[in-house]
């Protein structure tokens, strides 16, 4: 069985919804943790009512970037993960980090990447006047969000969206996009080739 350890840095829903549907569909695989770099993260408190381990690795109580990634490295493979999944994990990790991982480190950003890396997508969105926006799970390199796409999902953008309204309907978008893509990790069903992920059979890696 596959080993998925989620990290975290709030309240976790996309953590939530991973969670939900590896116990629905019956995944072959489990959470084996849920780790924040924040004590007060509102979803350690559901890993722990699931019954999934749960560890702090505090930011604030580290020197350095590298020191950090490296006590976090160190409790991440306590667990033996097959996959790590950024959930809403708000720090920048290292290269050396990220290419210890490689090809097992996927995250989710509120853009259709490579539109807006980086932060405040939504208003970003909205001022540039898109008409669709949306969210991209992908694969984690050292160069920040812009790793191999595995899925995206777009909604449109409204005349009447304020920043709000326009990233709850793109959350809603990642609670469907992140847990598909990271139980096709878990399946082994992606190719990477020259940068470009596919499906091997074929499931679609946009939705709309």
């Amino acid at each position: 069985m596959k080993r998925i350890v989620i990290l975290i840095s709030g309240r976790g829903s996309n953590m939530e919804a991973i969670v939900q549907a590896c116990e629905a569909e019956q995944w072959r695989a489990r959470i084996a943790a849920v780790i924040s770099n924040r004590p007060d993260a509102k979803g350690l408190q559901f890993a722990a009512s699931r019954g999934i381990p749960t560890a702090v690795v505090d930011h604030t109580q580290h020197a350095s970037r590298e020191a950090f990634d490296a006590e976090l490295a160190r409790v991440i493979d306590g667990y033996r993960p097959d996959v790590v999944a950024l959930a809403g994990f708000m720090r920048i990790l290292t290269a050396r980090f990220v290419q210890h991982y490689h090809g097992r480190l996927v995250n989710i950003h509120p853009s259709l990447l490579p539109a807006f890396p980086g932060l405040h997508t939504h208003r970003r969105a909205l001022e540039a006047g898109c008409k669709l926006a949306g969210a991209t799970v992908h694969l984690v390199t050292p160069e920040l969000d812009h790793g191999p796409i595995i899925i995206q999902a777009a909604v449109p953008v409204l005349p009447s969206d304020t920043e709000d309204s326009l990233a709850e309907r793109v959350l809603a978008k990642e609670h469907l996009i992140y847990p598909r893509a990271v139980r096709w990790m878990v399946d082994g069903v992606l190719d990477l080739r020259k940068g470009i992920v596919t499906h091997r059979d074929g499931d679609a890696q946009l939705l709309l």
